[in-house]
């Protein structure tokens, strides 16, 4: 595995919110100069602006734009909610065709007040209700697993296993997975999800930062690659045999980075790309 060649900067993505203190401008020129190749343009970063012409700037600095981070959050007890949450996706889906993406990531949701199979479900409603625009925009869909930590009110789908089977019920192109090692590292049936995403041709994104232990914020506590206790390597590896060849995106949420200037953070996040993924 220590023979993995390096990945080249043509495939390294940043998110927005790994450099949360930049604005999208910011990043652009910054991620561009350094020699970064993709973005992940999560929403927040898009208010008050022209997304178009906000898609043509990234385009100018020569930046792939990989995806739209977040849509989701389904589920709630509440009906008037659970219709609300699929408008805003689809407000999401036309943000994502306006800037020039084929691609949103969905964090799934879900409700404490009901159980997880209720959720479950709606999240697998919800997604079905917004197909059809997807479709008609040429959006895929990423169901992103997370952690069974947020199991409370973030997602639902906690397994790579749960969103293989949801994407499989859903069968439908417009519809994949999408795998992010601080959610799923520990899975011991994550090679095996890996491979079924290979026979599925399912695998729409691969995320990275590391697991640091001990972690002091189990949200926004995120390592720089190499600094916790992630097979990076072994899981890029298992991606790539199972047919990806898509960029590999660097997402840390951080306090401690959001902290520290921007521009040597960015400088520490290549060399960590470089040498443990």
């Amino acid at each position: 595995m220590n023979q993995l060649p390096a990945p080249g900067l043509e495939r390294l993505c940043l998110h927005t919110i790994t450099t949360k203190p930049w604005k999208i401008e910011e990043a652009a020129r910054n991620y561009s100069a350094a020699g970064v190749k993709g973005i992940t343009v999560w929403r927040d970063t898009l208010e008050g602006r022209n997304i178009s012409q906000t898609g043509e700037m990234l385009h100018q600095h020569g930046l792939e734009i990989v995806s739209l981070c977040r849509g989701g959050f389904f589920p709630s007890i509440d009906p008037e909610k659970r219709k609300a949450a699929i408008d805003e996706n689809r407000r999401a889906i036309d943000e994502a065709f306006t800037l020039g993406t084929d691609k949103i990531v969905l964090v799934c949701g879900a409700d404490p007040a009901q159980s997880l199979e209720d959720s479950r479900k709606q999240i697998h409603d919800g997604i079905a209700a917004i197909i059809p625009e997807a479709a008609a925009a040429g959006v895929r869909l990423a169901i992103e697993p997370l952690h069974p930590m947020f199991a409370d009110t973030r997602s639902a789908i906690n397994t790579l296993s749960q969103a293989n089977d949801l994407a499989e019920m859903l069968n439908t192109p417009w519809v994949g997975v999408a795998v992010d090692v601080y959610h799923l590292w520990w899975d011991p049936e994550l090679e095996n999800e890996i491979r079924r995403c290979g026979r599925n041709n399912n695998l729409l994104a691969f995320h990275v930062c590391d697991w640091k232990s001990p972690t002091t914020d189990m949200l926004n506590d995120r390592g720089l690659m190499g600094e916790g206790c992630i097979p990076l390597k072994k899981i890029r590896s298992w991606v790539e045999e199972a047919g990806f060849k898509g960029f590999i995106e660097v997402e840390i949420f951080s306090n401690e980075y959001w902290k520290m200037d921007q521009s040597i953070f960015l400088e520490r996040i290549v060399k960590a790309y470089k040498e443990f993924v």
